[in-house]
């Protein structure tokens, strides 16, 4: 029964469409990035192909709706991105669609379609945040003196509207708040972030 039950799980996952979002970037620092998005928001990131430590964590609704918005309005990539202009490398760029029998894959280094740098756009809040929350973890388990400039730096995107799915930095932040290891000031300034991403302010408080 429980084999099943794993089985029918399994199919239901993949039955629902997928974007699945990759970057190259040489040099780049990861120099790979691939992030996975079921419609159900249960997002997967990860810095290279074989990555056997892959965050998890889960996009709202609003999120999620948002994203597979803009692939529908790129036809679900089943035609060219690239702007053909001379523009500097900037890492290349792959949007793939998978929803049953349908497979779409567009690769990019520049757009000038607005839909596609509006989802660019969203990829990279999605990699900033993971990014940030490597960071936080390391930090909070490895470098407590240090943990004080990572929430700095996790405070300014969130003040900047970049962060996605703050949800996930919870469990860390009260680690942070209910250890009198950490600095004074680094539990205070989790608390703070933790108060703000539990009781976001309303968007008229926020203006």
């Amino acid at each position: 029964m429980r084999s099943l039950i794993v089985l029918c799980a399994a199919m239901a996952l993949q039955a629902q469409p997928v974007i699945t979002y990759s970057k190259y970037f040489k040099g780049s620092k990861p120099e790979t990035v691939i992030i996975v998005l079921p419609r159900s928001g249960e997002a997967t990131y990860k810095e290279a192909v074989d990555d056997d430590q892959p965050l998890k964590f889960q996009l709202t609704p609003a999120e999620t709706s948002e994203i597979f918005d803009l692939a529908n309005k790129l036809g679900d990539f089943n035609h060219p991105l690239e702007s053909g202009l001379k523009v500097a490398n900037m890492g290349v760029k792959t949007f793939h669609f998978e929803d049953g029998a349908v497979h779409n894959e567009v690769k990019f280094n520049y757009s000038l379609d607005t839909n596609a740098q509006a989802l660019q756009d969203w990829f990279e809040r999605i990699t900033e945040t993971e990014q940030h929350y490597n960071d936080l973890y390391r930090s909070a388990h490895f470098d407590k003196l240090g943990v004080n400039d990572v929430l700095l730096q996790l405070q300014i995107t969130y003040e900047r509207k970049r962060l996605v799915a703050p949800q996930q930095f919870l469990p860390l932040l009260d680690r942070v708040v209910n250890n009198e290891s950490y600095l004074h000031m680094a539990r205070e300034r989790a608390a703070m972030l933790a108060e703000i991403i539990r009781n976001p302010p309303s968007p008229k408080a926020s203006q």
